[in-house]
């Protein structure tokens, strides 16, 4: 495509997308291709104003307007001694519509992986240590149930259990089988973790 050049420019700026599959470059420049002017305008309009007027919260890092209050950290209707910690703000969209929630959140920012240069001081871990030293009674952690998200709780939990409080009350999501489910479909660890982590029928 060396002689249509900004075909070119826009495709190598879609190449920078994080979690756009190669084989759907193509597919999103066309979708842009397609655009009218008036539809080009609003959606260039609103990248530019998400960039100026959304900022993260300095409490919890969830995004919020640069001039309202955080919906979460504000409101006299949510818990704000119980501490839900999550990776990303994708997270908290998951288990908002989940519903039954009523703490607050924390947003990482990731999880730590020391093979991608991702340590603790990568990660919001200090803010929520230091939330959790002003009086925080539980704290959940809503993490992957991977290496890196179990690892992740496991650094926060000792640093907040030898630092901070050790009788604080921490949990984690449960895991095992989900609903609906028939084990003859499960992965061994995810059956050993359900026969592990039973309860009371």
């Amino acid at each position: 495509m060396e002689n249509v050049p900004h075909l070119t420019a826009l495709l190598k700026q879609l190449q920078q997308v994080p979690y756009l599959a190669s084989k759907n470059l193509y597919r999103v420049a066309q979708y842009f291709l397609d655009l009218d002017a008036q539809r080009t305008d609003q959606f260039c309009k609103a990248l530019r104003e998400v960039k100026e007027h959304l900022v993260k919260c300095p409490t919890c890092w969830v995004w919020k307007e640069r001039d309202n209050a955080c919906s979460f950290c504000s409101s006299t209707r949510r818990d704000k001694k119980i501490v839900c910690v999550v990776e990303t703000w994708q997270d908290v969209v998951i288990i908002e519509k989940a519903g039954g929630y009523h703490g607050v959140y924390h947003v990482l920012g990731g999880a730590i992986c020391p093979l991608e240069g991702v340590g603790p001081d990568s990660l919001t871990i200090t803010p929520l240590i230091d939330r959790v030293a002003q009086g925080c009674t539980e704290i959940i952690f809503a993490l992957s149930q991977t290496p890196e998200g179990e690892a992740t709780a496991s650094y926060i939990a000792s640093k907040v259990v030898q630092g901070i409080n050790k009788d604080i009350k921490i949990s984690c999501l449960a895991r095992g089988l989900p609903v609906g489910a028939s084990l003859e479909i499960m992965d061994r660890l995810t059956v050993f973790k359900a026969l592990a982590e039973r309860r009371p029928f």
